[in-house]
């Protein structure tokens, strides 16, 4: 049976040729894609450098909210316990050498009427318990890195510098309103040279060690230290002064007031930083 023109079944176009286009539409062409591969690698450089940027400006404290200090990437394990050995040495040495100078100094106090001996000698008392402390924080080895343990350790500190700085300023207050005139021996001269030195040397030793080990313990250590130093010289300033002329009786008492707020304003600038860290780091301590 033959089919009538026009009624054959017509089969779809294949997968490979072309459906062509209707009438009255211009054949399109379809426009290449473009290739994603180079504005990928062009925009990979300011990828990567942008977190690079944010790490270097929070790196310490990003270490530091996990728990540890900066030291823990600086050091190999070897050398952060040969730097924690040097700062247990020195501060042994430090506590021997402010305590023999606290009594040194206190002698000097109580016999020649000093104000800045006072300062010094409650300084040097200071300087003991703070390089005691510096002891307590350094003596557990598996937490040479441990930031809550560094925290806790300038805290006390702080609170320490408050009370000392309270005694310092009150006596030499007091001194100045009776109008107590300094005598001048050799004695007094030996205590301030000896003790002016010897912080001084003291203080260098706590900085240098302090940067190593990214302590603010330390270097809190280091700067009572140079305070130690500072009032040694001026007890031999003041008394050199006094020496030559009588009028300038007050010199003593101005130092000692002015140190004493000087160590004032450090221990509230540590309780100030120091404070929200220890609440931040509680829950990561690193020690037993």
């Amino acid at each position: 049976m033959e089919r009538a023109p026009g009624s054959e079944r017509r089969s779809p176009p294949g997968p490979g040729v072309p459906r062509p286009p209707p009438r009255g539409h211009a054949p399109s062409t379809a426009a290449p894609a473009p290739n994603p591969a180079p504005l990928s690698s062009s925009m990979q450089p300011d990828e990567e450098r942008q977190p690079r940027i944010s790490e270097s400006g929070q790196f310490s404290d990003g270490f530091e909210d996990r728990g540890l200090l900066e030291s823990s990437t600086r050091l190999k394990p070897h050398e952060a316990q040969n730097y924690r050995k040097k700062a247990l040495w020195v501060s042994w040495l430090s506590i021997i050498v402010t305590l023999a100078l606290a009594v040194a100094a206190f002698t000097v106090s109580v016999m020649r009427y000093s104000a800045s001996a006072f300062g010094f000698a409650f300084d040097a008392i200071l300087d003991v318990l703070s390089s005691a402390i510096v002891l307590w924080r350094y003596s557990n080895a598996a937490a040479v890195h441990s930031a809550h343990r560094e925290y806790i350790a300038c805290v006390i500190l702080g609170v320490i510098f408050l009370l000392s700085s309270i005694c310092i300023v009150v006596k030499a207050i007091h001194d100045l309103s009776t109008r107590l005139l300094p005598e001048v021996d050799d004695f007094l001269f030996s205590v301030s040279i000896l003790s002016g030195i010897l912080c001084s040397v003291l203080a260098v030793l706590k900085f240098m060690l302090g940067k190593v080990l990214t302590s603010r313990a330390l270097i809190t250590d280091g700067f009572n230290s140079l305070v130690g130093g500072v009032m040694g010289f001026s007890i031999l300033l003041s008394a050199e002064v006094f020496k030559h002329n009588a009028a300038v009786w007050y010199l003593d008492g101005s130092i000692g007031v002015l140190i004493g707020l000087t160590i004032f304003a450090y221990g509230v600038k540590l309780l100030i930083d120091m404070v929200p860290r220890v609440r931040q780091t509680r829950h990561y301590e690193m020690f037993e």
